[in-house]
């Protein structure tokens, strides 16, 4: 019998060989070129700390920080207001919206659509000169000449946050809503009766049983948005235009690997990143649960 249960460990081989050669064999690798000045050829010299030393003193690094965590701080604040507003509406008992799924739907589609198609369609929707939004402004008196929206470094940022705003919200809403449908009726039913209008009831009841979801939502969208590349990518010229406002932590680390050959650099860029947003991360939930324990240790 013994021996027939080692037959496990045959069909989980393929797995763990996969996981060790395509996960941790390049995680390990990249920790170890972050001490060298590998360049994607040739012999990699270790140099110690030297990357890590570059990197903490870098303004470039240092301006790719706060513009990712621009783009990310607004993209999240709407989203999240967004999918709040909506769940309190199809939520509400006084109202009984219907057609909940259609809408899932509807909201969910910008998520399924592939990032490069996103930038096209928002790279002619944007263009100064004959794109959409200028004519639109334009012909309702809004404006009276076309702006660049992706050519200034406020409107740009700006552009990419709706950008992601509307790509994402949908998903923040159906997790939301998922969390509101496991929130009992007879709280809303008690609050109606003892006469609690819409805000207290969406204050005091929604809110407070829906945070863990609002910390899920958080966390993951914190880890997505410090990982934001591919629409800046795509919507400029790569390295982060107009006066690199677009220039995010990834696509630093991307043009100090593939485009200056800087391999150890951008490996040092990667575990900064990991670290920053372990560090955010523990903030965000020590933020939001470290009261209650603190309280539940008191008691």
């Amino acid at each position: 019998m013994k021996n027939l249960n080692n037959y496990g460990y045959a069909f989980i081989a393929p797995f763990w060989i996969i996981f060790l050669i395509f996960n941790i064999y390049p995680v390990g690798l990249t920790f170890y070129y972050s001490f060298t000045n590998y360049s994607g050829s040739g012999t990699a010299e270790v140099i110690g700390f030297a990357n890590y030393q570059r990197l903490i003193a870098d303004s470039y690094f240092v301006e790719a920080f706060f513009n990712t965590w621009k783009i990310w701080g607004v993209n999240f604040g709407l989203q999240i207001v967004i999918a709040l507003i909506l769940a309190a509406i199809f939520s509400d008992m006084r109202v009984k919206m219907k057609g909940l799924s259609f809408f899932r739907s509807i909201f969910y589609l910008p998520n399924l659509i592939t990032v490069s198609s996103v930038a096209l369609l928002f790279g002619i929707l944007l263009d100064w000169q004959h794109g959409s939004l200028n004519m639109v402004l334009m012909n309702i008196g809004i404006i009276s000449e076309p702006i660049n929206w992706l050519n200034e470094p406020a409107s740009a940022q700006l552009s990419v946050s709706l950008i992601l705003t509307w790509m994402w919200f949908g998903h923040s809403f159906i997790v939301v809503m998922a969390g509101v449908s496991g929130i009992s009726t007879d709280f809303y039913e008690a609050a109606l009766i003892d006469g609690a209008n819409r805000w207290q009831t969406f204050t005091k009841i929604t809110l407070p049983l829906l945070k863990p979801i609002l910390l899920y939502i958080m966390i993951t969208s914190l880890i997505g948005g410090l990982q934001l590349f591919d629409l800046p990518m795509l919507l400029t010229d790569g390295i982060g235009s107009p006066d690199g406002s677009l220039n995010t932590m990834v696509l630093y680390l991307y043009n100090q690997a593939f485009k200056y050959n800087n391999y150890g650099y951008a490996a040092a860029v990667a575990y900064g990143l990991f670290i920053i947003t372990v560090i955010f991360s523990a903030i965000v939930f020590k933020s939001m649960y470290g009261n209650e324990r603190k309280q539940a240790r008191r008691v």
